[in-house]
């Protein structure tokens, strides 16, 4: 029989230790130390608790909580000496299945890694949807994990153990998360749309108004239509795909929310789809219990925000705002396509473009959820955090030249190395960056054209990329580094040129919103940390008009985005959906008369 957090809550030390066991191999000391945060206000408070009691353990004790797990495929599980939830978990990833061949594979992977790291490789085997990786995603993972730093294998080791633990207690506690399910499977439907080029290598790529891009709109208009139970869908003059869910009283406002649908090439799956399919779960819960609230909701799916087929990023959400520039119709794409040619081609009237410009006045404002894309949900072992402020940056596209001499022949104190002098410039950039702690440099580019190795570089190309959560922090960066550039240019006789290609302004989130967020992951009994975002995203588009705030949800890998390891979990997708769930009660409170 299923447990109960009341049951966990009222039992005794010995019986709430006894109701965990085996949630951590081998290792009650966990459970021994979260049970102490006693009452627990919800299934996630657990779960934190006990990855809390990890994270504040000592190496060593990490190291023997690690060292406590079977080897995948080992002897362990050759001798039938696993643990019962061991067993379960090997199995239904199929381990116990392996061909010859893959089971010699696995084991040579197990004597490399225990060899370079002195522990067993650990692998949250039942995935991110919990019903298990396929055989060959999981020794593929196996063998790229074997090249990570130690102390970050250690760190992915500990990472693993939590989802493992979660799976587990999950299963304790006879808990699904069943819309966290609908969300993730529904990230799986949608990538199989992907341009031609990247299908056949199975790869995701799906760039503006292509057939893949089309196709993803089509699929996300049927589900808001027949799944989900908006009152009115319809994809407007710019791609976007609109569902509206009507107010109970006809006039009143809207909130509106939502995410972009494209992506870079070869991405993840939940750059952007994340912040479409949570709120369309959550309106779905509504139309299925046949609630209407004080205020209506509008989710759009917006048709661009990544700029990878024309120079026109944020086309989507920008069309809202009146920002859509009537030039972009006549760039071409790599295959000379017109965006005036690719639109007409989709059915879409440009005429109409003008006409999708909102009214703030009709909003309560916009909220977004996003995955991560970065490491500090991750590492911290929180599954959503609250963003501060998206932010403001400013990119430069520059040339350093000097003089190109012979590498041999060309006294150390007597070049004017152009190379050099970038490399330095991105140094400093590293520390000055982090004087501010969340402000952050990038040269992303540096090129020596025509170079060769036994030419000291006359000319080399770069980028600058700076960004910091305020306008002011930002510029003061950005004067720091072109003060720097200067100091560097002369002191080494050089010359540059610099071109600032793209300045956008930070975008803080609304405190109104921002602490309907905090009140809502406080609801879950998830500790609320607050974060500025690194990226943009559609929301800075709509901070222009109207208040906005984002929640960010954990990704796994690492929180690697823009990339196939993208990830994140139906536990976590679960909260998401949770929190925006809590913030619609939240406010329809507030709109009550």
């Amino acid at each position: 029989m299923a447990w109960t957090l009341d049951q966990l809550n009222a039992a005794t030390p010995a019986q709430a230790l006894e109701a965990l066991d085996g949630v951590y191999e081998h290792s009650p000391w966990i459970a021994e130390q979260a049970l102490t945060q006693r009452p627990f206000r919800s299934l996630a408070h657990l779960k934190h608790a006990l990855a809390h009691a990890v994270r504040t353990a000592s190496t060593e004790a990490q190291l023997g909580l690690i060292r406590a797990h079977p080897e995948l495929a080992g002897n362990a599980m050759v001798a039938k000496s696993l643990t019962a939830e061991s067993t379960n978990e090997q199995s239904k990833a199929g381990l116990t299945q392996c061909t010859p061949e893959e089971f010699a594979r696995i084991q040579q992977l197990n004597a490399d890694y225990n060899a370079r790291f002195g522990f067993p490789f650990i692998l949250a085997v039942r995935g991110p949807r919990g019903t298990g990786l396929p055989r060959n995603e999981i020794i593929e993972t196996f063998a790229r994990r074997l090249n990570n730093h130690p102390e970050f294998e250690l760190a992915e080791a500990l990472r693993n153990i939590h989802r493992i633990a979660e799976i587990r207690l999950d299963d304790k506690f006879g808990y699904v998360p069943e819309l966290g399910n609908l969300t993730w499977d529904a990230h799986e439907e949608l990538a199989k749309y992907s341009d031609p080029g990247f299908s056949e290598k199975g790869q995701l790529t799906v760039t503006y108004l292509t057939e893949a891009h089309r196709a993803c709109a089509e699929r996300i208009e049927f589900w808001m239509k027949n799944s989900c139970g908006f009152d009115e869908v319809t994809i407007d003059a710019v791609g976007n795909v609109v569902g509206r869910y009507h107010p109970a009283s006809p006039g009143a406002r809207y909130l509106m929310t939502g995410s972009h649908y494209d992506t870079v090439r070869n991405a993840g799956k939940y750059d952007g789809r994340l912040g479409i399919f949570v709120p369309m779960a959550c309106v779905r819960a509504l139309h299925q219990a046949g609630k209407r609230l004080p205020f209506g909701i509008e989710v759009i799916a917006f048709a661009e925000e990544e700029g990878q087929r024309y120079k026109a990023t944020f086309l989507g959400s920008g069309a809202l705002i009146g920002h859509f520039n009537p030039a972009w119709l006549d760039q071409e794409d790599a295959d000379g396509v017109t965006m005036r040619a690719a639109m007409q081609h989709a059915g879409l009237c440009i005429d109409d473009i003008a006409k999708l410009q909102r009214d703030p006045a009709q909003y309560l404002g916009f909220i977004e959820v996003h995955i991560e894309q970065g490491p500090v949900l991750n590492e911290l072992d929180l599954p959503l955090g609250v963003v501060t402020s998206i932010n403001g940056g400013v990119r430069f596209v520059g040339e350093m030249i000097g003089t190109a001499s012979h590498a041999g022949t060309t006294p150390m104190d007597r070049r004017r190395d152009a190379a050099v002098a970038v490399a330095e410039l991105a140094l400093y950039i590293e520390q000055r960056a982090a004087q501010d702690g969340d402000s952050v440099g990038t040269i992303g580019l540096l090129n020596v054209p025509g170079g060769s190795i036994n030419v000291v570089p006359g000319r080399c190309q770069f980028s600058l990329d700076l960004r910091a959560p305020t306008d002011p922090q930002r510029d003061a960066l950005v004067r720091d580094v072109l003060d720097h550039l200067g100091q560097i240019a002369a002191r080494r006789g050089l010359r540059y040129t610099l071109e600032e290609s793209m300045r956008a302004a930070a975008a803080p989130s609304a405190p109104a919103l921002q602490h309907q967020w905090e009140r809502a992951v406080d609801h879950l009994g998830v500790p609320v940390f607050r974060m500025p975002s690194g990226a943009g995203h559609d929301a800075m588009k709509l901070h222009e008009i109207m208040p906005q705030a984002m929640l960010f949800v954990r990704g796994e890998n690492s929180g690697i985005s823009h990339n196939p390891l993208e990830s994140t979990t139906n536990n976590d997708m679960q909260l998401a959906v949770d929190a925006f769930t809590q913030v619609l009660h939240q406010l329809a409170e507030e709109q009550q008369p």
